[in-house]
């Protein structure tokens, strides 16, 4: 692969989007990966049934929004939303993330988030966990209004950077993500962390890594 730009997923292939939910689960109980897993899941349906209505609303909108529901349907004490929004803004990452975001800064790749993130959520989660120095740009749907897998959000590095969509490596742990970008023509590579099934959606990644150290080994 003649790859130009590495370009990253955030919630889910960075960041643990269960981390909130797992710094509670002594408050939640042991119903904490259920309800971080339906939390997780009515996000991302708000954000497709939010592009397909055209009734945007920003990513932490829609994470509070989701977040409601969900309480409600595990019966959570409401007064832990607070401290389960503010743990949101700063999601810990997977235990190689920053080993392998170093090694790849050392070259002369073009490094970046492409996220449904608020570009205030994507700094503040950079920043708390001292990535601050690694990426080239953290590009956020809100720059064109619309979510992911919209072709605008896969556009935004290529306009930027003036390369081919086939000089991208991108990479996501969402089957549906990794679609939507290899549909658009990035070379998508999919973050594997748990032998999940691949979705049928018109694109089969040519590589398949279940953590980003294999990533090394493939650009």
């Amino acid at each position: 692969m003649n790859i130009k730009s590495v370009v990253f997923d955030a919630y889910g292939t960075l960041f643990d989007v269960n981390s909130a939910a797992e710094k509670c689960k002594d408050k939640i109980g042991d119903r904490w990966e259920g309800f971080a897993d339906f939390w997780r899941t009515t996000q991302l349906e708000y954000t497709w049934l939010r592009s397909l209505m055209k009734k945007h609303k920003d990513f932490w909108s829609v994470t509070e929004d989701s977040l409601d529901k969900s309480i409600k349907v595990f019966n959570i004490d409401i007064a832990m939303k607070n401290e389960l929004l503010n743990l949101y803004k700063t999601l810990s990452p997977y235990p190689e993330v920053k080993q392998v975001l170093s090694n790849l800064r050392k070259k002369n790749y073009k490094l970046s988030i492409l996220s449904n993130g608020t570009p205030a959520l994507l700094k503040e989660l950079v920043k708390s966990n001292d990535l601050e120095n690694i990426f080239d740009d953290l590009f956020s749907i809100e720059e064109v209004g619309v979510y992911k897998p919209d072709s605008k959000v896969y556009d935004m590095p290529i306009k930027k950077y003036q390369i081919k969509k086939e000089e991208v490596a991108f990479l996501s742990a969402n089957t549906w993500d990794v679609s939507g970008g290899g549909n658009y023509g990035y070379n998508s590579i999919w973050v594997n962390r748990n032998k999940a099934i691949f979705d049928n959606l018109d694109y089969k990644p040519k590589n398949e890594v279940s953590n980003l150290t294999q990533l090394l080994d493939i650009i």
